[in-house]
């Protein structure tokens, strides 16, 4: 039900991230990542097929947002505020988000019961945890040193109303660079909101 209510009203998700105390950029994104551990965890001590799907339905569809949320307003601005270093972050970042998203994609159509589910979410959250760490320890660090307080608070609210627009599900096929993945997503996100609702929620 979680999802439904966010499906239906954004404004008041908006509202809530604008009144809450994580006003910098590296706040809401590293909230995010905590989440993802978090659903993660879930998934792996679920005691029942209903339970697995259910965090499973969570954990792809706060992944597939996080990853092209970051893709269209934070890694350009590495690129903006830290020159030719943020540009091969960024590029590190995406080449990063590609491997995830190609695991995500198969993850998202795996069952509980099947083989490859528990090795193929290991293998997800093994990639993923590096990419966090060195997201948290090395590439926002960078990125809020050289932004302004309220240049970080508008670089968080805009990832948060970009994370309503964007793809559910992973779409690893789709440019991750702008302008396109912005195009790629705005066409594939109302059939993943779509099927989102026929999905099972914690």
């Amino acid at each position: 039900m979680l999802k439904q209510r966010f499906l239906v009203l954004p404004l008041l998700t908006f509202k809530r991230t604008y009144t809450s105390n994580m006003s910098r950029i590296s706040d809401v994104v590293f909230k995010d990542h905590r989440e993802l551990q978090d659903y993660y965890n879930k998934i792996k001590v679920a005691k029942d097929t209903d339970t697995a799907i259910r965090w499973q339905n969570q954990f792809v569809w706060e992944l597939a947002r996080h990853s092209v949320a970051e893709e269209i307003v934070v890694y350009p601005k590495f690129q903006k505020y830290l020159g030719d270093v943020g540009k091969s972050l960024a590029e590190k970042d995406r080449n990063e988000h590609q491997i995830v998203k190609d695991y995500l994609y198969k993850f998202q159509s795996l069952s509980p019961g099947q083989t490859e589910y528990i090795p193929t979410i290991d293998a997800l959250m093994s990639n993923l945890q590096k990419h966090i760490e060195e997201e948290e320890t090395e590439d926002f660090p960078q990125l809020e040193s050289k932004l302004l307080a309220d240049e970080s608070k508008e670089m968080a609210q805009s990832f948060e109303r970009t994370k309503t627009l964007v793809p559910t599900q992973s779409h690893p096929s789709a440019p991750n660079k702008p302008p396109f993945e912005t195009v790629v997503g705005l066409l594939s996100a109302p059939l993943d909101k779509l099927q989102d609702l026929m999905k099972r929620w914690p």
